[in-house]
């Protein structure tokens, strides 16, 4: 291997699919088996241009060269380089949630998104899927814009940040949002975003380090013990990253919540609601996290993800390979799990 450049073996890849990487070969040669990206980020040029100016004018919120110079003409190429047929496609962490704009701004920033993302996928068929961009916390606002991005636009979900500003998900006055979800038995997608209560680390270690998926576990724990999953049995619920802590976590959870009687709402236990939550692969396709993960929950509620640009869809990729698993496990989370979960992916 050390004799071939890398710039060979990525052109090979792209040549062969992701099957000239997988132990068996030709489990993903064909187009119609290449994986599925489920946690992959896009940029209207006029958020984009928001982005760079809030950045400015506040500290610790940087915008990495790569997001600077993003085109979806950037995005195909990383796909095909890695064997990836389709990406849903969503916003990544929103800065101080919109802006630190009103309701009004809030609702104009989520129709551009998503209207944006709208017509790439038009002009790609078969390449892109849509998790809608909501303008939370405005409840009203989101009502509207879920209707808006399932009916007329015809996304595959609807993607939220793990936290609104000093308000987790299972908030109360959130309850009417994730009715709405249930009754259209949707998929709401959860990216994780810097918690107002803990921005950074004061010796500046980065957010993305522990805040992200620390903000997660909150997401889970909030949705979990409000009771808002055991009432929403046919919303499809996916997380970020291996979902952060809860792997790790969930038998500490399940521990003290037996005696300090925090689970008295959850008439099917704990692990039974966390175990049929969806969890990606995004920048945690190691084998030390992959084996937490598969060690709590079923491989059928593994996703593969990218968080491209932020993290190379070559990495992930080669990363997956690295784990350990069989070939009937790298084809359920690359593929079989995602068309089971948004079966237009598989027609």
């Amino acid at each position: 291997m050390h004799a071939i450049s890398r710039r060979r073996l990525v052109t090979s890849l792209a040549a062969l699919g992701t099957g000239a990487i997988l132990p068996a070969g030709a489990l993903m040669a064909q187009p119609a088996r290449r994986m599925i990206d489920v946690h992959h980020h896009f940029y209207p040029p006029t958020y984009r241009d928001a982005l760079v100016s809030f950045a400015q004018n506040n500290p610790g919120n940087g915008v990495p060269p790569f997001v600077r110079t993003w085109t979806p003409a950037k995005t195909l190429e990383a796909m095909d380089q890695g064997g990836i047929g389709t990406s849903i496609l969503s916003i990544p962490t929103i800065p101080a949630n919109w802006f630190n704009g009103s309701d009004a701004e809030k609702r104009r920033w989520a129709r551009l998104c998503n209207d944006y993302v709208a017509g790439l996928a038009r002009e790609n068929p078969g390449r892109f899927g849509i998790f809608a961009a909501m303008p939370m916390p405005d409840v009203e606002g989101t009502l509207a814009e879920i209707a808006y991005a399932f009916d007329v636009l015809k996304v595959d979900g609807i993607g939220f940040m793990t936290s609104f500003g000093n308000k987790w998900p299972g908030d109360a006055s959130f309850k009417p949002v994730w009715e709405e979800l249930n009754r259209r038995k949707a998929i709401a997608y959860f990216h994780p975003a810097s918690a107002a209560c803990c921005t950074a680390l004061n010796d500046g270690v980065p957010p993305s380090f522990l805040e992200y998926p620390y903000d997660t576990g909150r997401a889970v724990l909030s949705l979990l013990f409000s009771g808002t999953l055991s009432r929403n049995r046919d919303v499809k619920w996916v997380f970020s990253h291996n979902g952060g802590p809860i792997p790790v976590f969930a038998g500490r959870i399940n521990s003290l919540s037996s005696f300090q009687g925090t689970a008295k709402s959850l008439p099917n236990g704990i692990d039974y609601e966390l175990k049929r939550l969806y969890y990606e692969t995004a920048n945690s396709a190691y084998p030390g996290t992959m084996a937490a993960l598969l060690d709590y929950v079923p491989i059928s509620q593994v996703l593969f993800g990218t968080d491209f640009p932020y993290v190379s869809v070559e990495e992930n990729v080669t990363g997956i390979h690295k784990c350990g698993l069989k070939n009937g496990q790298l084809a359920a989370i690359a593929r079989d799990n995602a068309t089971r979960l948004i079966p237009r992916l598989g027609a």
